[in-house]
């Protein structure tokens, strides 16, 4: 009976360790995710965060999003970004890439490196998606609107098909510049990214 209890309390100390364990996601972004214009504590990486604390308390969500960054520029500093901590991957790139129209292969073939590179160390990954505005024309919104889920399907990554759903345009969301969530939009944003973060978080307990 006794090396029954033992046996019991180890099983028991075990799942306890399992369920403590440290997980960690990076953000690897742009100003989006940087929270340019807001309190580090209203930047989306810190919201999400906080929104997901109750049923992870051990979740720590690394904000490394850099204002300015196209895909490319998220690629180059990809290595140092992904610390041994880091447990699963959410990119949000590319917006910059529309607004300056740089060639729609050019930041594929960037988002592709990163994808390639999670997927080479094992780590799940969720995509933030982005639109191309209008006035670039309908042929480039076409192809650049299209990258996201074809790379996910390819690295069979998560896709979260437009990041800014529900707040783009909406003057009451967004800072005075039109192009940055305000805290109220983060909070839209946080609301509707929840379940795929979720469901990423899920990807990174089962590995």
């Amino acid at each position: 009976m006794l090396r029954v209890f033992s046996i019991a309390a180890v099983l028991l100390f075990s799942v306890q360790l399992a369920v403590a364990k440290p997980l960690t996601l990076l953000v690897l972004g742009d100003s989006l995710s940087a929270g340019l214009g807001l309190e580090l504590k209203d930047a989306f990486p810190a919201k999400l965060e906080a929104a997901l604390k109750p049923r992870y308390p051990d979740l720590t969500i690394v904000n490394a999003g850099v204002s300015g960054d196209t895909a490319a520029d998220g690629l180059a500093r990809l290595d140092w970004a992904l610390t041994d901590e880091v447990g699963g991957l959410i990119v949000g790139l590319g917006a910059n890439d529309a607004l300056r129209g740089l060639d729609v292969a050019q930041t594929e073939t960037a988002l592709e490196g990163i994808l390639a590179t999670a997927k080479a160390r094992n780590l799940p990954t969720l995509i933030l998606g982005m639109k191309a505005p209008p006035n670039m024309g309908p042929e480039y919104v076409a192809r650049f609107d299209g990258l996201f889920p074809r790379l996910a399907e390819k690295h069979e990554a998560l896709l979260y098909p437009f990041f800014l759903d529900g707040v783009a345009a909406d003057a009451g969301l967004n800072q005075a510049d039109g192009i940055h969530p305000n805290a109220s939009g983060v909070d839209v944003i946080v609301m509707k990214v929840l379940g795929k973060v979720e469901e990423l978080i899920g990807k990174v307990s089962a590995k």
